[in-house]
């Protein structure tokens, strides 16, 4: 049986060999630059609607 998330959930994590920090709270995600405040973030309804992939493929394709 799995566990509520009822409280937020801190984890260190690495990307390209920087250090980051990723929130899990009942609301979403918050990944920031370990030292900063501020950093993005992602609400389950975004993820679960798919409006997030749409916002990644959008900046994607401005990127280029």
């Amino acid at each position: 049986m799995a566990t509520k998330l009822d409280k937020p959930l801190k984890r260190e994590i690495s990307v390209e060999g920087k250090p980051y920090m990723l929130t899990i709270t009942p609301d979403g995600l918050k990944l920031v630059p370990k030292g900063a405040r501020k950093g993005h973030e992602l609400s389950w309804n975004a993820i679960v609607s798919g409006e997030a992939a749409l916002a990644a493929a959008l900046n994607a394709s401005l990127q280029r």
